[in-house]
């Protein structure tokens, strides 16, 4: 018998989802997040994830009313376990007697079985092989194909969320702007007249050479008239600091100690970002920022943002593509498309 989707025959007061991964994951989760909060207007929607995402949480506050911090799981990579708080973690969350847990974490081979410890009256999300749909879970095979946004999307439209829109965001608060003032960092700098160039990333395997950014900076300086600001967090700040030896032109270093969202406020100004497959890059999606995004060995089909006119992405396993770098570049500050290309709005990935 065909049922009604579950969000149309369940009455949710309260909501916990579960997506303990890092900016970029999170960032992904956005659209997913906005139709969650469309379908359940009322509904007190709370997010467990890793400690980090406190931020997170003020940041998207409305879409989320709340942070639970994740103590972690030792089959998940992305913190260690604190073994003496699970617990009394799953205590209290089975306490609160949420109507609804939507596991947003990926495939459900290990998240499933954490989601279904929160004691929700209801659980949903994906899975491998057949769906399994009853009164109270809903579990549909987790896509294999398209970008990261549009796979979680697909749980939310099975669960009867209307649609919201795949567009990422970034809110710029009033705190960041003031961070951003205070640091200096932005005097004498007026809005376009720059490019952010940022070398990072988590995993510095994925990260294209300092060489190579630097060689790329300088050009765009060079043929621009742009300056250049080489941004980047804490563990990044050497890396940060590398480009910009070997740069030829000076360049400002803006890693920390400014925070995501000063950097976010900082890049807003900017007029094009060019970064490796980081957590940057969809932040230069969500708050319309141009961007070139070099790709080495990740999903480039999942993790590539969606407006592929607005950001272009480069597979360079090799370090060997400087000139395509520079290519889209210039097609991104001056609007002329490189020879034979089409402007469509679905380019391919180079």
């Amino acid at each position: 018998m065909h049922r009604r989707p579950l969000l149309h025959r369940l009455h949710v007061q309260s909501a916990v989802v579960f997506r303990a991964l890092h900016l970029g994951d999170m960032l992904c989760a956005v659209p997913t997040l906005r139709a969650l909060r469309t379908a359940l207007p009322k509904a007190h929607i709370a997010l467990v994830g890793l400690p980090w995402a406190a931020q997170f949480v003020d940041r998207f506050s409305a879409y989320l009313d709340e942070f639970l911090p994740f103590p972690g799981h030792p089959l998940l990579p992305e913190q260690t376990v604190h073994h003496d708080d699970l617990s009394p973690f799953y205590a209290r969350v089975c306490a609160r007697e949420f109507s609804l847990a939507v596991q947003l974490h990926g495939c459900g081979d290990i998240a499933n079985h954490i989601v279904s410890g929160f004691g929700a009256t209801a659980m949903a999300g994906h899975c491998r092989g057949k769906p399994m749909v009853t009164d109270k879970t809903v579990l549909t095979p987790y896509p294999e194909t398209g970008a990261e946004p549009e796979r979680l999307l697909h749980l939310a439209s099975e669960l009867g969320a209307p649609a919201a829109g795949a567009h990422l965001e970034f809110p710029i608060l009033r705190e960041d702007e003031d961070e951003l003032a205070a640091s200096g960092l932005v005097k004498g700098l007026a809005p376009g007249s720059y490019i952010c160039v940022h070398p990072g990333a988590r995993q510095r395997d994925t990260c294209w050479p300092p060489e190579r950014f630097a060689g790329v900076a300088d050009r765009l300086a060079d043929e621009f008239g742009m300056r250049i600001v080489l941004t980047g967090s804490a563990a990044e700040a050497p890396l940060a600091q590398a480009v910009a030896d070997r740069m030829h032109v000076p360049a400002i270093v803006a890693s920390a100690p400014i925070s995501i969202g000063a950097m976010a406020a900082l890049m807003s100004r900017a007029r094009l970002l060019i970064c490796n497959d980081t957590g940057v890059s969809h932040i230069a999606a969500g708050i319309g920022l141009n961007s070139v995004v070099i790709f080495r060995n990740a999903d480039i089909a999942r993790w590539a943002p969606l407006d592929r006119l607005r950001h272009r992405c480069i597979w360079d396993p090799g370090a060997e593509r400087a000139t395509v770098v520079l290519q889209h570049a210039r097609a991104l500050l001056t609007g002329a498309e490189p020879s034979g290309q089409r402007a469509t709005g679905m380019w391919p990935y180079w």
